[in-house]
């Protein structure tokens, strides 16, 4: 049996990724259009570049597909996101606009193969307040490669929470991050564009926010796994400066490094090889003349294409995100952290779901079957990814009768590659601004797709929490008692985005205890550092 290496940097970026095979939903988007109808009535809402007609219901509003930028299509492609068109009359936001060009990912990430894509969707309480609602802007995960705006449907933070969601789509894969220096035109920095697009749709709601009954004055930018890591880079972005007022993240950290201007070069480089420019006289026209469905086949998916997502370029992220946290150069806004307390079942799920450590692999033609891992597979994955520190990691996590070699391996994956930077990016925001922590906790989270069972209890994986937040397609199978967690979780959400502050006490260095959210009256505090290992994983970072 042959182990499966997963370099650490990489795991928790593709970890979104996993189990996209056989497991896929259909698309079902429609670009939106425009409407010469007229008439006032809380479905319009006139906004800076036009009105707007969304759809009424009983406890909200909605409206989708309202572009924030003008499609980077010719010439735009791989370039700035420069402001919408107006338009005239009322444009129809009843529909979401195209997803960004990108392979099939999770079972709510349809493929796509737009470049315009450049839309997001607003969600309101029905009724109006005496005062504005705070805002939460939603950035979406899957390493940087896959999601989009419209699958997080907003009404249960909008409705439960008394405030204004908004969910945006921006660039990914190559289109959104290639850092080819032949797209240097005019001497502007190259990759990071879906950073430029979130940073855009930050703009607009600045500008727009009003016109919903939000606050622009009150935004909280908000994200998942590398949702979470935009928004680090955006807390680092001298061009979101005011843009955001209050920070939350979700299973990542700003303690993970971002690119390097000279690793993205190689990437870029690589890509360009890929897709045969490399050895053309004019590398960038060579690049804006093939197809997305081309560029976004040659990007591949994670662990086996082309290192793709934000870089320090100079401009856009002048610092990584990383060092600007350790010398308190972030902007100063109050965070709320936290992950899943078993993130990495998802990632071992993965690995059982793609068959590679049955005793008989699958042939490509066919269908795997999900094999636990043995005790020596998990050696083996262990001497894999921690090389001459492996039998450290072997001692203080041995196999018992408990939790089986999948569980086991899953615990060594979650506490390394999650919890501690998490934590530790947790307390160095605690040292300069109001810090929150949370655990999510649910032993019986629903899971994201009816395909076949995993061979050992998922828990709080990976995007477990996504359902007791969002109106998304498994959050119908929220038990009663999973609803009243969803409930608390929307309070504290938007409790936390309206005064950012929560109800339990600050995270402070001396203090471990993080908020635990867990179902069946399980919400409590726990000793987050010593259920993790911190320290032990702390030395890993010399």
């Amino acid at each position: 049996m042959t182990s499966i290496p997963i370099r650490p940097a990489r795991r928790a970026r593709w970890v979104a990724a996993l189990g996209a095979v056989a497991l896929l939903a259909p698309a079902v988007a429609v670009g939106p259009g425009a409407s010469a109808a007229t008439g006032g009535s809380a479905a319009v809402v006139r906004t800076d570049l036009g009105a707007v007609r969304g759809t009424v219901a009983a406890d909200h509003r909605s409206f989708q597909g309202i572009p924030y930028a003008r499609p980077p299509l010719g010439a735009l492609r791989w370039a700035p996101p420069l402001p919408a068109p107006t338009w005239t009359g009322v444009r129809d936001a009843t529909r979401p606009g195209d997803a960004c060009a990108q392979l099939q990912g999770l079972p709510m990430d349809d493929p796509s193969e737009s470049e315009d894509c450049l839309y997001l969707n607003v969600t309101t309480p029905r009724t109006s307040a005496r005062t504005p609602r705070p805002v939460l802007v939603w950035l979406h995960g899957g390493d940087f490669r896959f999601g989009r705006g419209d699958v997080y449907g907003g009404q249960r933070l909008a409705t439960g929470g008394d405030v204004i969601v908004v969910t945006v789509n921006y660039r990914l894969g190559a289109l959104g991050f290639l850092a080819h220096p032949a797209l240097a035109d005019g001497g502007r920095s190259v990759g990071n564009y879906g950073l430029q697009d979130q940073q855009a749709a930050l703009r607009w709601v600045s500008r727009n926010a009003a016109a919903f009954g939000g606050d622009p004055g009150n935004v909280t930018l908000f994200g998942q796994s590398a949702g979470a890591t935009s928004v680090c880079a955006q807390l680092a972005a001298p061009a979101s400066a005011g843009l955001f007022h209050r920070a939350i993240l979700q299973s990542n950290s700003c303690a993970n490094p971002v690119q390097t201007r000279a690793a993205a070069t190689v990437a870029a480089d690589e890509f360009a090889r890929t897709v045969g420019c490399a050895n053309s006289r004019t590398v960038a026209a060579c690049l804006r003349g093939r197809d997305p469905a081309r560029l976004i086949e040659a990007a591949g998916y994670p662990g086996a294409g082309v290192d793709l997502g934000p870089v320090v370029d100079g401009r856009t992220l002048p610092v990584d995100p990383a060092e600007a946290l350790a010398a308190g150069r972030l902007h100063p806004v109050p965070v709320l952290t936290g992950m899943n307390r078993d993130e990495s079942r998802l990632l071992v799920w993965g690995m059982e779901r793609s068959g590679m450590n049955c005793p008989t692999p699958p042939e490509p033609d066919q269908q795997p079957e999900s094999c636990p891992l043995t005790d020596e597979q998990y050696r083996e994955q262990v001497r894999a990814a921690f090389g001459d520190r492996a039998e450290e990691v072997l001692a203080r996590y041995p196999r018992d009768d408990a939790y089986s070699a999948s569980e086991t391996l899953a615990a060594v994956l979650t506490d390394h590659d999650y919890a501690e930077p998490i934590y530790s990016a947790a307390l160095e925001f605690a040292g300069r601004v109001p810090t929150y922590a949370y655990e999510f906790a649910d032993d019986d989270a629903p899971f994201f797709t009816d395909g076949p069972e995993s061979t050992f209890p998922t828990g709080a994986y990976h995007c477990a929490e996504l359902p007791y937040l969002f109106a998304v397609d498994y959050a119908e199978a929220l038990t009663p008692t999973q609803r009243r967690l969803s409930d608390e979780m929307v309070r504290v959400w938007s409790d936390f985005a309206r005064a950012g502050r929560a109800d339990w006490p600050r995270l402070r260095g001396g203090s471990p205890y993080v908020r635990v959210l867990a179902g069946d009256g399980g919400s409590g505090t726990r000793d987050f550092a010593e259920a993790h290992s911190y320290d032990f994983w702390r030395s890993f970072r010399g």
